[in-house]
């Protein structure tokens, strides 16, 4: 009876699937981005290290075909030969998190970039955590202070809303990220420099944020120069860092530049390891990645604080049919478009008022906030519709009472919404300024 009982239990042994054995490999080809491995026995998502002639480089599984394992490094190949052996990385998984990343610059591992030493912290984190129940997160029903007028006033931002910044090379995405980083009056912020030019790194760092500002802030740097699989990371890592502080019941500022380069660093991986493209160019994966990194933020629980996220989407020529930027508009809370025109004639923070728009303003602002925002708006749209006949002289005055409001408010209302790029205006003066404003507007 004994001997019963044990064979049928070695048969459910048998039955039940064993975890794959974790063993090493060695290189058969290395492809443009990608070096393809046999012998491997590594989940998707794992870190190793490849043998090269000049030491030791770090790479990560992102995908396999039978027994072929596709490993993309995360640093310049050099040194690489056939046969190199591939030996699996065993440590600690996760991201190094804590209150000592404040004041601190990290790269797309969460590694310091700063030479300050370790991030002397013993609390890890995944990178990559499950999906939030929406039904558990609180509703947006504050509005966030960001220190420039023309949000504040007629595009208010709520508190846990996630909202894109769409604009084309040169227009001033990042002067105003670094506005915002000054005049927010979240707890705080973490910036993620991904895919942009190196230059502009320390330009952020020293030249945007002061001392003061660069002790409640984190960034996170992943540029241009590096492989895609760091730019990939580098926004995923930004996003691990704002859920952390989130969790500790604080309120985040997340301001990611760029959506688009996150996009483009999936792209040539998912083009390195043979995925079709569909899109322009982009691979399906592209569309699966982007709502599942966006919806990683906004608010938390009932004991959590809140992410109010800024992604940066760059429109190639100005294009805002841009595949990115359309997949984007489509799973963000609001777009604040930055014009081209606006930018060339000194009207900085060159935001076009008419194109863009905050979708959960209504939920965080009163009934005269709204009104006043919406008069503006008016006479501004009202303005650049006829700009072309007021410019060649074929309008004349007193044709149309509305249209010679609109001339002579337009001066008032480009003035209201320029500012200077360290100047710091708080919600409260804003909203009073344009009280004002709309008050000489009259009902319309």
């Amino acid at each position: 009876m004994t001997s019963q009982i044990l064979n049928s239990i070695r048969k459910l042994q048998q039955q039940v699937p064993q975890a794959p054995t974790v063993t090493a490999g060695k290189l058969i080809r290395g492809i443009g981005l990608t070096l393809e491995a046999v012998g491997c026995q590594m989940p998707v998502g794992s870190q190793c290290l490849v043998e090269t002639i000049d030491g030791q480089i770090e790479a990560e599984v992102v995908g396999f075909a039978e027994n072929v394992t596709y490993l993309m490094p995360t640093e310049a190949v050099r040194g690489i030969v056939p046969g190199s052996r591939v030996q699996p990385l065993n440590r600690e998984q996760g991201l190094a998190v804590g209150m000592e990343l404040l004041g601190r610059v990290v790269d797309g591992n969460g590694q310091p970039l700063d030479g300050l030493g370790p991030i002397q912290t013993d609390k890890r984190v995944p990178f990559n955590r499950p999906p939030m129940n929406p039904l558990l997160r609180k509703q947006i029903s504050q509005p966030l202070d960001v220190g420039v007028r023309s949000i504040n006033s007629v595009l208010t931002v709520g508190v846990g809303q996630r909202m894109g910044l769409f604009a084309g090379s040169g227009v001033g995405k990042s002067v105003l990220l670094g506005m915002m980083t000054r005049g927010t009056s979240a707890d705080v912020v973490v910036v993620g420099l991904v895919g942009e030019r190196g230059r502009e790194v320390k330009e952020f760092i020293m030249d945007i944020l002061t001392e003061e500002e660069r002790q409640k802030s984190v960034v996170v740097a992943a540029p241009a120069d590096t492989s895609p699989l760091m730019r990939l990371k580098g926004c995923e890592t930004a996003v691990t860092i704002a859920e952390y502080f989130r969790d500790q019941g604080m309120n985040v500022l997340l301001l990611i530049d760029s959506l688009t380069r996150y996009a483009m660093a999936q792209r040539e991986i998912a083009l390195a390891v043979g995925e079709p493209p569909a899109t322009k160019g982009y691979p399906p994966s592209v569309f699966a990645r982007l709502p599942a990194l966006v919806e990683r933020a906004g608010n938390g629980g009932e004991h959590q604080g809140s992410i109010t996220a800024f992604y940066t989407v760059l429109s190639e020529g100005d294009d805002l049919q841009d595949p990115i930027a359309d997949a984007a508009r489509a799973i963000l809370d609001g777009h604040i478009v930055l014009s081209r025109s606006l930018a060339d004639s000194g009207h900085y923070p060159a935001i076009d008022i008419e194109a863009s728009v905050s979708r959960v303003m209504p939920m965080v602002t009163s009934e005269e906030h709204m009104f006043a925002a919406r008069r503006i708006r008016q006479v501004y749209s009202l303005y650049q519709q006829n700009r072309d006949l007021i410019s060649i002289g074929a309008y004349s005055r007193g044709a149309d009472p509305r249209i010679d409001q609109a001339i002579a408010a337009e001066p008032a209302i480009k003035a209201f919404l320029q500012q200077g790029m360290k100047q710091v205006l708080p919600y409260d003066e804003s909203l009073e300024m344009m009280a004002k404003l709309a008050q000489g507007l009259g009902k319309g």
